[in-house]
C-alpha cells in the first residue's frame, strides 16, 4: 500500500473512531438521562403518595375531631393522672355512683393521640392557631409562616424539617371553624366557616430516604451495567467494521496497484514508483537502472497451448523474477507477456548480473506443453542506467531500444544501454 493511501487509511480509521466515540457519548447521554428521568419520576411517585398520605391522615384527624364535636366532648373516667382541662368551663362531673369523669375536647383529644402515636410511631400532628388558648397550641415558626398563606387562601402547606437531629416530612392544612367548635371559641370572635387555625402532620422521613437511596443505587448500578455493555457492543461492533473497512480498503488498494494475475505492481503503480525513484536518484546521485524483460514468442504460446497455458507461464515467469531481485527492487507487469524491474542503486555492473540470473533461471525451468513434448521459454531483456537530469520516459525509451536491440541480436539475451 502507498504512503498515500496508508495516510488516507489512517485518517478514515480515525474519523471512523472518532463517530464512534461520538454515538457512543451520544447513547450514554441518553441512558443517563433515562435513567435520571426514571428516577426523577419515582421519586415524585414516592413524594406524591406522602403527600397523599399526609392529606388522608389530616382527613381522618378532621373526622375524629369532628366526631367529638357534634357529641360536645367526651367524659372519660378520672383516674389517677387525668387531669382536667384548665381551659373548659366546669370540665368535670359527678355520677351517681360517685365516680368522677373530666370532659375531653376536640383538641385535647387531638394532641393526647398525637402524643401516644409519637411514642409509638415517631408520627404525630399538632393542632395549632394564631390565637390559641392553650400555650402548647402554639405554633413553631414554620407553622406560623404556613397558618399565614392560609389567611391569603393557600389550601395546603407542604415542607421538610429537622426534628430531634432527623428529617421530616411536614403537611399542613387549616382548620374551618364548624358548629361544635363554637363552644370553645365563640368566644374569640370566630364564625363558622373561619380559619381558625390549622393542624400540621409529621413524619420522619428515614424509611422513605432509604427507599430513595435505594432506588438511586439500583438506578445507577442499572445505568453502569447499561452503559458498561452498549459501550462493549459499540466497541466490538466499531473493532469489526474497521477490520472490514480495513480488509476492504486493503483488497481495493491491492486490485489499483496489483497485477491480478502475476501478483506483481501493475503499470500504474510502477510508473508512480518509477517516479519517485527517478527523483530520489536525483537528490541522492546514487544510480538507478530499469530492466525490461519481454518473454519470447509468447503469441505462438497461446495459438498453441491456449491462453490458460499461457496465463500459467506467465505467473511462473513472474515468481522467477520476484525471487531473484531484492527485496526493495520494484518488479511490475508492464503489458501483456512484458515486465519491467526497477533496480535502486544498481550500476551497470549490478543490473546485468541481476537480469542474467533472471533469464537463465526462465531458461532452465520454465516450460509449457504437454509432457512429452515441452517447450522452453525464454525471455529477451534490455536494460538502461538512468543519466544525470533524465527523465522516466526517456530513461524507459532507451531500456525499450536495448530490449529491441536483444530481439534483433537472436533473443534470450541482456542488452544494456550504459552510456
Amino acid at each position: 500500500m502507498s504512503r498515500c493511501a496508508t495516510y488516507l487509511a489512517s485518517n478514515e480509521s480515525d474519523s471512523l473512531r472518532g463517530v464512534v466515540v461520538w454515538i457512543s457519548l451520544a447513547a450514554a447521554v441518553c441512558v443517563i438521562g433515562g435513567f435520571l428521568g426514571t428516577a426523577y419520576y419515582s421519586r415524585g411517585l414516592i413524594q406524591e403518595e406522602m403527600l397523599n398520605s399526609a392529606r388522608r391522615n389530616f382527613l381522618n384527624i378532621v373526622l375524629m375531631r369532628r366526631w367529638n364535636a357534634d357529641h360536645g366532648g367526651v367524659y372519660v373516667l378520672k383516674r389517677p393522672g387525668v387531669e382536667s382541662n384548665p381551659y373548659l368551663d366546669n370540665p368535670d362531673i359527678l355520677a351517681t355512683d360517685g365516680k368522677a369523669y373530666t370532659m375531653k375536647s376536640s383538641a385535647l383529644m387531638t394532641r393526647e393521640i398525637s402524643e401516644l402515636l409519637q411514642k409509638s410511631e415517631g408520627f404525630f400532628f399538632h393542632i395549632t392557631s394564631l390565637l390559641p388558648l392553650n400555650p402548647n397550641n402554639a405554633p413553631d415558626q414554620s407553622e406560623r409562616s404556613a397558618l399565614l398563606s392560609f389567611e391569603k387562601g393557600v389550601p395546603e402547606a407542604v415542607w421538610e424539617q429537622q426534628i430531634g437531629g432527623a428529617s421530616h416530612y411536614r403537611y399542613m392544612a387549616p382548620l374551618r371553624v364548624e358548629e361544635g367548635c363554637l363552644t370553645c371559641h365563640a368566644k374569640q370572635g370566630y364564625r363558622v366557616g373561619d380559619v381558625r387555625g390549622g393542624i400540621s402532620i409529621s413524619f420522619q422521613m428515614s424509611e422513605v430516604q432509604k427507599k430513595l437511596q435505594r432506588n438511586s443505587v439500583v438506578m445507577l448500578g442499572l445505568a453502569t451495567l447499561t452503559i458498561s455493555g452498549l459501550m462493549i457492543f459499540v466497541g466490538l461492533f466499531a473493532r469489526g467494521l474497521i477490520h472490514k473497512l480495513e480488509d476492504t480498503r486493503f483488497k481495493l488498494s491491492w486490485l489499483a496497484t496489483t497485477d491480478q494475475l502475476t501478483g506483481l505492481a501493475n503499470r500504474t503503480t510502477l510508473l508512480w514508483r518509477l517516479e519517485e525513484e527517478c527523483r530520489r536518484q536525483q537528490r541522492s546521485g546514487q544510480a538507478l537502472s530499469i530492466l525490461m524483460i519481454d518473454v519470447d514468442h509468447f503469441k505462438s504460446v497461446n495459438d498453441s497451448y491456449g491462453h490458460a497455458a499461457g496465463d500459467a507461464a506467465l505467473k511462473e515467469i513472474a515468481q522467477h523474477i520476484r525471487s531473484n531481485v531484492r527485496k526493495y527492487d520494484i518488479a511490475a507487469r508492464f503489458g501483456e507477456e512484458e515486465f519491467l524491474v526497477v533496480l535502486p542503486d544498481s550500476d551497470a555492473v549490478k543490473t546485468h548480473q541481476t537480469a542474467e540470473r533472471i533469464r537463465k533461471v526462465i531458461e532452465e525451468q520454465v516450460r509449457v506443453g504437454p509432457a512429452d513434448g515441452q517447450r522452453v521459454l525464454t525471455v529477451s531483456m534490455g536494460a538502461a542506467i538512468l543519466r544525470a537530469s533524465e527523465d522516466k520516459e526517456t530513461l524507459m525509451q532507451r531500456a525499450d531500444a536495448a530490449l529491441y536491440r536483444a530481439k534483433e541480436g537472436g533473443r534470450n539475451c541482456v542488452v544494456v544501454d550504459a552510456e
